[in-house]
């Protein structure tokens, strides 16, 4: 398995698995929570944002690096879904 399909099967599990919603993002991941939340992933010197769960946080932090690389690209995957539900990308290419 390659590194995108490994990201694109945890973006496909926090959707359906763990039900979260392109429309949740946009409501409540809007000051780029995201991305804070992929740094926060992988290094440990960011802190998750203040608003997330933190017990499933912390079940992040303690996974294997490897796992939690997988799991920033994810997030990161997740902020993409967010602009283009907004139509941001498009706003991109102008």
């Amino acid at each position: 398995m390659t590194g995108i399909e490994l990201i694109a099967e945890e973006r496909k599990e926090q959707l359906e698995k763990h039900s979260r919603t392109i429309t949740e993002d946009v409501l409540f991941n809007r000051n780029g929570e995201l991305v804070e939340g992929a740094l926060a992933t992988i290094f440990t010197v960011y802190n998750f944002p203040p608003s997330w769960d933190k017990d499933i946080c912390e079940k992040i932090r303690k996974k294997p690096r490897f796992q939690r690389l997988i799991i920033a690209g994810a997030f990161l995957a997740a902020e993409l879904d967010r602009l283009l539900e907004l139509g941001e990308m498009k706003k991109q290419d102008t």
